[in-house]
Formats: C-alpha cells, sequence, structure tokens
C-alpha cells in the first residue's frame, strides 16, 4: 500500500518541461519565447539554433526536454508536436551596487527568470 498517484497538471496529449533560474530578465526572456509560440517544434529548434540572442540555447536546452518529456513519459508522437504554450516568470533578483559620486549608491539588479514550455501532440499521422 503506497500513495496515491498525483494526478496529471496537463492534459493526456500534452508534455511540460521547466527551466529554472536563468540568468537574463523576463522581458528579454519573453522575447525569445514568444519566437516559439504556436510552432511545430523542428522550426522552433531551427529558430531557437540560429537565435543571435545568448538565452536561446537555454530556451533551446528547455524545449528539448520537453520534446523529450513527451516522447519518453508520456509516449507522444514527435513528429506531430507543437509548442501550445512558452511563457515565462520572475524569480529571485540579485542585488549589487556601485559606489557613485558625493556618497551615494548605485543599484544593481541582476534578475533572474524562469521557462515553462508545453508541447502538445496536433493531428494523427499516418
Amino acid at each position: 500500500m503506497g500513495k496515491e498517484k498525483n494526478p496529471r497538471r496537463v492534459a493526456e496529449n500534452e508534455a511540460m518541461a521547466k527551466a529554472k533560474m536563468l540568468r537574463t530578465s523576463p522581458q528579454k526572456l519573453n522575447l525569445v519565447a514568444a519566437l516559439i509560440r504556436g510552432k511545430k517544434v523542428d522550426k522552433a529548434i531551427a529558430d531557437l539554433t540560429f537565435s543571435k540572442r545568448r538565452i536561446s540555447q537555454d530556451v533551446l536546452k528547455c524545449l528539448q526536454s520537453a520534446i523529450a518529456n513527451a516522447e519518453n513519459n508520456h509516449g507522444l508522437d514527435v513528429d506531430a508536436l507543437v509548442v501550445t504554450e512558452a511563457y515565462c516568470g520572475k524569480n529571485l533578483v540579485m542585488k549589487r551596487g556601485r559606489p557613485r559620486a558625493r556618497g551615494r549608491f548605485g543599484k544593481i539588479m541582476k534578475p533572474f527568470s524562469e521557462l515553462t514550455i508545453t508541447v502538445r501532440q496536433v493531428g494523427e499521422t499516418a
């Protein structure tokens, strides 16, 4: 006799992955997340691979994790996956500073973000 299984957080034809403590602001991360939102996963991987933004490599890693979760944990077809949700949120903010003139102190904020990517299997490929 053990504990009951936790209910799934997403639907039966979906899989999810989260990336936490990404060292960028949520505003910059959202620009990259908007780049892949609603696209097929192979197109999204290509877009992230050739993106010039630094954080796109971390977003790519999270997307590949979501695809692996869909394939291995939920038995979904990789070729029929679409990025349904890609959203980010705030996380920790490191506060640093720099001495300025006349005894003042310049605040330097170093924000962290987290990213959630959900992929869904659409259509039946035969």
